[in-house]
């Protein structure tokens, strides 16, 4: 019994990490109630994600605010952009679908690719600014960059995605409460055991990517 409840034991740390993750997804939920903070947000959501990974969080609350603040005019335009192409992206499948059978198939398959390459480096893009400091531009370049020369694990991320947000779609009233305690930060969890194998091939260069153009 005492191994059981020993602060090392597997159970003890299992409840700890599983603690960590219900608190950061109240903190990115109540940061997110204005909709445009959200972005700022899902950005501390993934910094604090990748150190939890790496078991290196320290303060998880101060961390957390620490960047939402640093990143939060960058995070906030992003978010903005990612939800005007969202927009975009439906008014495009809308007016696909009163065309003509032949060519909605067309245009709706040609518009499906675009969107896929399109998610599998937008999926970088909050965790990309939260662990490198860059323009806008660049972080959104460098984002589809890893994402294509990491398509294989970019997949990977979005599959998770899928699986969650499926999950949710199809039990949502069932599981409700569970979203509300781990609806975001567990997924974005999962997904960081990715992002950080992927980062730590790029940390040592980080300066070089910082600079590219």
């Amino acid at each position: 019994m005492d191994r059981l409840f020993n602060p090392d034991s597997p159970v003890m740390s299992f409840l700890s990490r599983l603690a960590d993750l219900i608190w950061l997804n109240f903190l990115t939920l109540l940061c997110s109630i204005p909709v445009v903070t959200a972005g700022a947000a899902f950005t501390a959501l993934h910094y604090v994600s990748i150190k939890m990974v790496r078991n290196e969080e320290g303060y998880l609350t101060k961390s957390f605010f620490k960047s939402f603040k640093e990143n939060f005019f960058q995070a906030t335009a992003m978010w903005l952009l990612m939800l005007f192409l969202a927009v975009v992206a439906g008014a495009d499948f809308y007016f696909i679908s009163m065309m003509d059978s032949g060519a909605a198939f067309i245009l709706r398959t040609g518009l499906c690719v675009v969107l896929f390459f399109f998610l599998c480096g937008a999926v970088y893009w909050f965790a990309l600014l939260a662990r490198f400091e860059n323009s806008i531009k660049n972080t959104i370049k460098n984002a589809c960059l890893i994402g294509i020369l990491n398509f294989p694990k970019s997949i990977c991320i979005l599959i998770i995605y899928a699986v969650f947000l499926v999950l949710y779609g199809l039990f949502v009233i069932r599981i409700l409460p569970l979203i509300f305690l781990l609806g975001i930060s567990l997924p974005v969890y999962l997904a960081s055991y990715l992002f950080s194998g992927i980062f730590k091939k790029l940390e040592p260069q980080d300066e070089e990517i910082s600079q590219s153009v």
